[in-house]
């Protein structure tokens, strides 16, 4: 197959993980190539699949980023994942529809754009003495901020210019985050592997940008079962997914499902990015 592995403009030759998925595609005969999703002299045509890796600017630009997916879909193009998916997947609104399946996730209360809200009363109607405040579309903790009950007051004002530009997630602070934020990557259905995720002491962002660690770990009974639970509301033929979650007693309970661009992990696990390929060559194929 001929093969796109799209990314951004930053990353014209993919994040690490990426590079590895890439030469390992190419072991196994296929021609890819690196591809920056918003180059206008592509010609997506030519590829058989464009499969949807580093477009880590997606959230600052979601309606060229969607605009550009339907137009390879309408081309034709074989997309990973899937379009519709990846339009249900851009807004965490999903969490909300989610829960309402009975997934349990992260109490989540959903903004809408430009809604008036007292954040102190929001805080003392939820009993939540911590909070974290984020954008419904972002990524990477993109202007994600923690508040408390104390500081509300103050952090009103930052609340409303945040509602003023897009809908906005506001959820407690969890304490469990100090133990660990578990993802669970799972390749064409199956289970992969998982790592376990640590934000630095003091903060609540596990993401190595913000001093996070990662380690492969072996998930604790069961979890790979709830997180299949999860995935099992998904109705579209995926190639790639992420679940991201809290253990909240014996619970695995949902903070992000990642379809669309998330770190893989694949150089923590030695079999991942065979793994990854023989799950697109089988769905390629059907």
């Amino acid at each position: 197959m001929r093969l796109g592995l799209a990314t951004y403009a930053l990353l014209p030759q993919l994040a690490i993980d990426d590079q590895l998925f890439l030469m390992t595609l190419r072991q196994r005969g296929h021609r890819v190539d690196a591809v920056v999703w918003d180059d206008t002299h592509i010609d997506w045509a030519d590829y058989d699949g464009v499969i949807i890796r580093s477009c880590w600017d997606y959230h600052k630009r979601p309606a060229e980023f969607l605009a550009w997916i339907d137009r390879l879909d309408g081309m034709g193009v074989r997309l990973w994942n899937p379009a519709p998916l990846l339009h249900w997947n851009h807004e965490k609104r999903y969490l909300i529809e989610l829960a309402a399946q009975g997934i349990p996730i992260v109490p989540t209360i959903y903004l809408e754009r430009g809604a008036l809200v007292d954040l102190a009363q929001l805080l003392r109607d939820q009993q939540w003495a911590d909070a974290v405040i984020k954008p419904a579309i972002a990524a990477t903790a993109f202007h994600t901020w923690r508040t408390n009950i104390t500081q509300a007051v103050t952090n009103q004002q930052q609340l409303a210019a945040l509602v003023a530009r897009g809908a906005v997630l506001v959820q407690p602070l969890m304490p469990e985050i100090a133990q660990g934020e578990w993802s669970l990557l799972f390749f064409g259905g199956e289970f992969s592997h998982a790592v376990l995720k640590r934000p630095a002491p003091g903060d609540f962002r596990s993401q190595d940008d913000f001093g996070g660690t990662v380690e492969l770990r072996n998930p604790p009974p069961g979890m790979v079962d709830q997180a299949q639970h999860i995935l099992s509301t998904l109705s579209s033929p995926w190639l790639y997914a992420r679940v991201d979650g809290l253990v909240v007693g014996s619970v695995f309970t949902l903070m992000e499902l990642e379809l669309i661009e998330p770190s893989l992990f694949l150089s923590a696990a030695p079999h991942a990015a065979n793994m990854l390929a023989t799950a697109l060559e089988r769905l390629s194929a059907e």
